[in-house]
């Protein structure tokens, strides 16, 4: 729970979520506010984020992905079977 709430000011409860939605979403939108955690019935239902703060942190997500997949295979690379650049060009390559 504390990786959602950084401030206190980050919570709101659904009923006041709903009674300002239009000017917390302002606040979201324009990133005055970085995250709004809802909670209903004293537990945390929703988080709600700006649209290029999700995305950044899909393609941060991407990356970490990524760099995993990078090391798993980079653990098993053997050296004795790597294939030069040149090597997998001339026998890859369209011949156009």
């Amino acid at each position: 729970m504390t990786a959602l709430l950084e401030r206190a000011d980050q919570a709101i409860s659904v009923t006041a979520m709903v009674r300002g939605f239009s000017a917390r979403l302002k606040e979201i939108s324009s990133r005055a506010t970085e995250r709004l955690v809802i909670f209903k019935d004293n537990q945390p239902a929703a988080v709600i984020i700006n649209v290029d703060a999700y995305q950044e942190m899909l393609d941060e997500l991407d990356d970490l992905r990524i760099e995993a997949a990078a090391r798993e295979r980079l653990s098993g690379f053997d050296q004795a079977n790597a294939i030069s650049h040149s090597d997998m060009r001339a026998r890859y390559a369209r011949k156009d």
